[in-house]
């Protein structure tokens, strides 16, 4: 998993397990997103045992054994959902996919663990709010920009320990890496990963919400435009935004799709 394809880079880190083996039985589910690798190895290296997999796609299902020889094929979704020995389920589905996913993840008594960004729309994180609360279950997102960058963690570790002072203000700035010729049809398809500042935007408003240690913010100004692909007419490769979080702290972001 090279870092020059940004959605196949699967960070790995040293095991440090959380749990004993068997104590922790998760599947993946929808591998549409090469961030179910990194997923993935995350949950192993805290102890979770990888049970079984399942998607759609025979190639890309045979891929994610290669990686993972010891993890069973489902025959289907449901087979996944109705296993009671699972506790949760990770997925990497079609970003506009991936709320309406879990939401039947919860429904079969099982955490889930969605890839960024976790919706498209504002209903259907009102309705991953409302099964929460009926629930009591984890609906977990892998931000990892934050997560899986030692030097994020590391600058939370800092902010935490008082090293800086109180956040102010957050500066991000994001380019990524386009790859054209690695990308599916979907990605393409605004209604499908949800536009630039949804897609990618998402990390920077995380991680300023962690760091500045806000519960919400307000967007003050957005733009989002296409530069540089007009053979795709839906695909925003420019976007930035300024919030201010209710504390007061502010954050300045830009995302790109220009990184050579």
């Amino acid at each position: 998993m090279q870092k020059s394809d940004g959605q196949m880079y699967a960070p790995q880190g040293k095991p440090n397990p959380v749990c004993e083996k068997g104590e922790f039985r998760f599947a993946a589910v929808g591998l549409d997103h090469g961030h179910i690798y990194g997923m993935t190895n995350g949950l192993r290296e805290a102890g979770g045992e990888l049970v079984r997999v399942y998607d759609p796609d025979p190639g890309k299902v045979e891929a994610f054994r290669s990686m993972y020889p010891e993890v069973q094929c489902a025959s289907s979704e449901e087979e996944v959902l109705e296993d009671e020995s699972l506790h949760l389920i990770a997925s990497a589905k079609i970003t506009s996919e991936r709320g309406p996913f879990g939401l039947k993840v919860m429904d079969h008594r099982k955490h889930y663990f969605s890839d960024k960004a976790p919706f498209t729309t504002f209903e259907q994180l009102e309705k991953a709010q409302a099964k929460v609360g009926e629930t009591g279950l984890i609906w977990a997102v892998y931000y990892s920009e934050r997560l899986h960058v030692e030097g994020a963690v590391y600058a939370g570790k800092l902010i935490r320990n008082g090293a800086i002072g109180r956040v102010l203000q957050v500066l991000n700035i994001a380019p990524h890496r386009l790859n054209v010729a690695s990308r599916p049809e979907w990605f393409f398809i605004k209604k499908k990963y949800g536009g630039i500042l949804c897609d990618l935007g998402s990390h920077q408003i995380e991680q300023f919400l962690y760091y500045a240690d806000a519960k919400d913010a307000r967007v003050m100004y957005s733009q989002v435009a296409n530069f540089n692909n007009p053979h795709y007419p839906e695909l925003e490769d420019f976007g930035d935004a300024l919030l201010i979080a209710d504390n007061e702290a502010t954050l300045y972001f830009r995302v790109d799709w220009f990184t050579p």
